[in-house]
């Protein structure tokens, strides 16, 4: 492959990868319009633990949010940390945030307290911040290794913050398991580099 050809298709992949976060935010948008509009019957779609019928809520309740304020909360954050994952391959990234999100859901289900109802795309956003923090260390990247650095100094606090079980409304369980999910799907994940290759 030449030099032209690896930069035309590192920007398709840039480009690509742009359109399916913008139609991804996007669509959480849409869906809390119609929540909204239909006087918040989508908020059933959340989680609530140990009840057998909910786990069909699992991959749903990522894609709930509770008010404008909930969505624009984890629209920046899944915006950028999205297009980042899916820098390296979309099929890839598909299977990254299913993990996560199935993962996540599930975790929920079992540990989240009772008569609690959890929905809202922080627990992939936590997953995420993890796949991305170590991924770049697991493949040996150098360039996968200063977006983790990066990713970690911009939100890292935030993240922190997010994990404390002491505030009230947020569920610390859900970002917990966000977090492990996304740092396991980094090593169930990784590519296999050759003897003799070099990956930048």
């Amino acid at each position: 492959m030449t030099g032209k050809e690896l930069e035309w298709s590192r920007g398709d992949r840039a480009k690509a990868a742009a359109k399916l976060m913008v139609g991804w935010v996007a669509l959480l948008w849409l869906l809390e319009v119609v929540d909204v509009a239909s006087g918040h019957a989508l908020d059933g779609l959340g989680i609530t633990p140990r009840t057998p019928s909910e786990l069909i809520d699992v991959v749903p309740a990522a894609f709930i949010h509770f008010g404008f304020a909930h969505v624009a909360a984890n629209s920046v954050p899944l915006l950028v940390m999205g297009f980042l994952a899916a820098l390296g391959g979309l099929r890839r990234f598909a299977a990254v945030c299913a993990l996560i999100i199935v993962a996540d859901g599930l975790g929920v289900w079992l540990i989240a307290p009772a008569h609690t109802n959890t929905a809202g795309a922080s627990g992939l956003i936590f997953g995420l911040f993890g796949y991305l923090l170590v991924t770049g260390f697991v493949e040996r990247r150098p360039l996968g290794v200063l977006v983790g650095l990066l990713v970690g100094a911009v939100w890292g606090t935030s993240i922190l913050v997010g994990l404390a079980p002491t505030q009230s409304g947020v569920s610390w369980q859900g970002h917990l398991l966000g977090l492990v999910a996304g740092v396991a799907a980094a090593f169930v994940f990784r590519r296999r580099v050759g003897r003799g290759v070099v990956q930048v």
